[in-house]
């Protein structure tokens, strides 16, 4: 699994370890210990998007400074794009599965479901470049809507994976 569960497992106390002895609650706390590592995982993507995301402002004010006002609605689109993926990371499901659910949400489930958010840390550094590209297309004054269309697909490309993430639990 990941460095995040070993952390959480061995912040455990005395009393928890105590009653992890109890029939059916180690495997309780393993699966909650899964599902917390993800939520901090997907916390921190949120947070190093909403860095990238941060950065555009800057970049839509030298947009603007350079003549580039007729590119802005494309730039802000893009941008609402990534803001919607970083808002679905945040919130997204950590892979419960009720009493009587029909579908049951296991360990390796949940490591699947880890591993999927995990392979999404891959997006920052081509955001990042995306934006570099569009910000020094913009100095250059030239291939800016090219630079803008490559970071709307970027952007797209996130959302359209993110939404992928609910399959994971279910195949």
């Amino acid at each position: 699994m990941s460095g995040l569960l070993d952390k959480i497992s061995q912040s455990r106390g005395g009393l928890e370890k105590l009653v992890g002895a109890i029939p059916g609650y180690k495997g309780y706390k393993e699966k909650e210990m899964r599902r917390e590592a993800d939520r901090l995982l997907r916390e921190t993507l949120a947070r190093k998007y909403e860095e990238q995301w941060a950065r555009l402002s800057g970049v839509q004010k030298r947009l603007m400074s350079a003549g580039g006002i007729e590119f802005t609605d494309d730039v802000e689109s893009a941008a609402t794009k990534l803001r919607g993926f970083i808002d679905k990371l945040k919130t997204a499901a950590m892979g419960y599965g009720g009493i009587f659910d029909a579908v049951r949400v296991d360990e390796a489930a949940l490591d699947k479901l880890y591993a999927f958010d995990n392979a999404l840390a891959d997006g920052i550094p081509q955001i990042s470049g995306t934006i570099d590209a569009m910000d020094a297309a913009i100095a250059a004054k030239q291939g800016v809507p090219e630079a803008i269309s490559r970071f709307d697909d970027q952007c797209r490309y996130l959302v359209t994976t993110f939404e992928q993430r609910k399959e994971v639990l279910t195949s």
